[in-house]
């Protein structure tokens, strides 16, 4: 019994000595455990209350929407914006607010909201649905040149083809037949390989094929 309690008191010397030399540390570890995991559940928390409320902002945008009320869209898109613009609520909401202003004739806030949504969505299909419809109304301004830039961008695959036909309607519209004829004919052979929801298998996207079709030709092309 005696050997035991020698044992058990070697053991019990040779811990307090290994927690002198590395109590500390372990201490310190522990600590940054906590704090690391305290840390990822109040980011957790921000970001759960930041979509919630922008969530709640966006249904009033939705409101503003239905109603065509204009003013309060855009205050609804502007504050989305401002607070909550790593959310793809501000994105969303930069489209719709463009939308109702541009049905309100109010083109210059209608490009604002499509500018920050085409910049600064979180989402990158927004972004390239908002540098679409930008680029729409430019081409309405006449102004091509911006209109063109903002479709200068390579777009996600599923827009590849309305940026190829939008660009050959800035080209067609400067009287630039050559460069729309490369873009028209682009759009068809996007249009072609793509499988889903743009290959001409419904009436409804052979419809789409043969308006592009009349576009190339009525720029000299052959489909």
């Amino acid at each position: 019994m005696a050997v035991y309690d020698h044992e058990e008191q070697e053991q019990l010397d040779a811990l307090k000595t290994w927690w002198r030399d590395h109590g500390n540390k372990v201490i310190n570890l522990v600590l940054a455990a906590a704090l690391v995991a305290a840390g990822v559940s109040g980011w957790k928390w921000w970001q759960d209350r930041q979509a919630g409320e922008a969530s709640a902002l966006y249904g009033q945008l939705q409101a503003a929407a239905e109603k065509h009320d204009a003013k309060v869209a855009r205050d609804a898109a502007v504050a989305l914006a401002d607070k909550y613009s790593g959310t793809s609520y501000a994105g969303m909401g930069a489209l719709m607010a463009a939308k109702v202003q541009a049905e309100a004739g109010d083109l210059k806030n209608a490009k604002a909201h499509l500018a920050w949504a085409a910049e600064k969505s979180s989402d990158a299909s927004l972004r390239d649905l908002a540098r679409l419809r930008l680029a729409g109304l430019l081409l309405d301004e006449k102004a091509y040149d911006e209109a063109l830039k903002q479709l200068a961008a390579e777009p996600e695959q599923g827009f590849a083809v309305r940026y190829a036909e939008l660009k050959g309607d800035v080209y067609a519209a400067q009287g630039k037949k050559d460069e729309a004829r490369t873009a028209y004919q682009l759009a068809l052979t996007k249009l072609d390989a793509k499988g889903g929801v743009e290959t001409p298998a419904s009436q409804r996207e052979a419809m789409y094929r043969e308006l592009m079709q009349i576009k190339l030709e009525s720029v000299g092309g052959k489909a």
